[in-house]
């Protein structure tokens, strides 16, 4: 089943509002059913609401429907808000 990203981003923007504790276990939550990381990996290498959301934009732009040209090129746009990103992932995966 296909992840509407756009529905993502507006569910991370709305607990993202409401910036509390439970919040961020929330979005620790919502970004780890995406992903391979447990709520708690997560939120320790993501551990601000604006984090979790940086996750979700290069998210967005990897698992999109778009061709390779087109990502590699929204990444590039993107580099200098996504790139801590990147490397906290590839940190841990490496």
């Amino acid at each position: 089943m296909p992840i509407d990203w756009e529905q993502f981003g507006n569910e991370i923007d709305a607990a993202i509002g409401n910036a509390v504790e439970r919040t961020d276990e929330r979005l620790a939550a919502q970004a780890s059913s995406l992903t391979r990381l447990t709520d708690e990996e997560v939120a320790e290498l993501f551990p601000t609401p604006a984090d979790v959301k940086k996750l979700q934009q290069l998210m967005a732009i990897v698992k999109s429907a778009e061709d390779q040209n087109t990502k590699v090129t929204r990444l590039v746009t993107n580099i200098e808000d996504l790139a801590q990103t990147a490397i906290v992932l590839l940190s841990k995966f490496a």
